[in-house]
């Protein structure tokens, strides 16, 4: 696969920010008033998903926020460039696949 430009990196995190954004609002709304048999276990449920892709969304704007860092494409752990097929997949992790298992 061919490396990524800035710009298709900028409009990847974008797309995914803009996607995230919307799935952590559909959960706010989801874990709105339940009927109390399914409160407990969809409610945890829903709540953890949320929170899951609210620490995303962090990332996501991390990544965004450092594009112009000379290091971002690097992984943060080992330095080597990460894949531009690991940065579509993944693009909130700072981390080349060998390093993030």
């Amino acid at each position: 696969m061919k490396d990524l430009s800035r710009d298709d990196v900028l409009m990847l995190l974008d797309r995914e920010i803009k996607k995230t954004a919307a799935i952590i609002e559909e959960y706010r709304l989801s874990s709105g008033p339940i009927a109390p048999d399914d409160a407990i276990n969809n409610r945890s449920i829903v709540q953890a998903a949320q929170r899951t892709a609210e620490e995303k969304l962090t990332k996501l704007y991390h990544m965004k926020d450092n594009i112009d860092s000379p290091d971002f494409g690097n992984c943060a752990r080992c330095g080597n460039k990460i894949p531009a097929g690991r940065l579509i997949l993944k693009p909130e992790s700072p981390y080349c696949v060998r390093c993030a298992g």
